[in-house]
């Protein structure tokens, strides 16, 4: 891959020892795992080791997963009727004038 491709590394942050006695035993068994996507800093293939720089300007290190990564994430099934007010509410308070 091209520096300068948008790509997503992942590192551990903490192994299965490292980690506090006061978490479930599932969690506290696994390793602590950072994603973070970023611009790649220098020419690299999936499994390098690589620095990139994030959106807001930080310069991390890990492994290269891959190329163009997407964002797949969910809050679930899960309906939550004080989110589908917040938007209004924002744009009312927005209107209100300050002087």
């Amino acid at each position: 891959m091209k520096k300068g491709t948008w790509v997503e590394i992942e590192e551990t942050i903490l192994t299965p020892e490292m980690r506090t006695g006061n978490i479930p035993e599932e969690t506290r068994v696994v390793p602590l795992i950072m994603r973070v996507k970023g611009f790649l800093m220098e020419e690299a293939k999936v499994g390098d080791r690589v620095q990139i720089e994030t959106i807001t300007g930080r310069v991390l290190s890990g492994a290269l997963l891959c190329e163009n990564p997407t964002y797949d994430y969910s809050y679930g099934d899960t309906f939550v009727p004080e989110l589908m007010k917040i938007g209004k509410e924002l744009r009312a308070l927005l209107e209100v004038d300050h002087d």
